[in-house]
């Protein structure tokens, strides 16, 4: 069983950084695409970054410019560097991992942006 493990939220200002870490433990880490995910009280969980097993990424406009995805293959890990957050960056962030039908979710880690 795939264990996703998120940490590196927070309370933060605006204006602030923060960055989440999220550790696997998945054979072959390599072969997966990796993504964050947030959700918002009352809102849909969305995609916020991801990174191909090509390291192509992708960012929802929102975040475009202040966040960046990377990935650690030989530490099996996801990183999200997270600049200028504002406050409705306010959410739950979740590390995910997808190769094919096999999907997994790590629990989540929260970030505040509060003034």
């Amino acid at each position: 069983q795939v264990q996703l493990v998120e940490s590196g939220g927070g309370l933060v200002q605006p204006g602030e950084s923060l960055r989440l870490s999220c550790a696997a433990s998945a054979v072959a880490f390599f072969s997966y695409d990796v993504a964050w995910y947030r959700q918002a009280p009352g809102k849909q969980r969305e995609l916020v970054a991801g990174i191909s097993t090509g390291s192509r990424t992708t960012y929802v406009d929102s975040v475009k410019g202040r966040f960046t995805i990377s990935r650690d293959n030989s530490k099996k890990m996801v990183l999200l560097q997270m600049n200028s957050l504002k406050d409705e960056d306010t959410a739950v962030y979740y590390c995910n991992i997808g190769r094919g039908s096999q999907v997994y979710w790590g629990r989540g880690t929260q970030v505040t942006v509060s003034s």
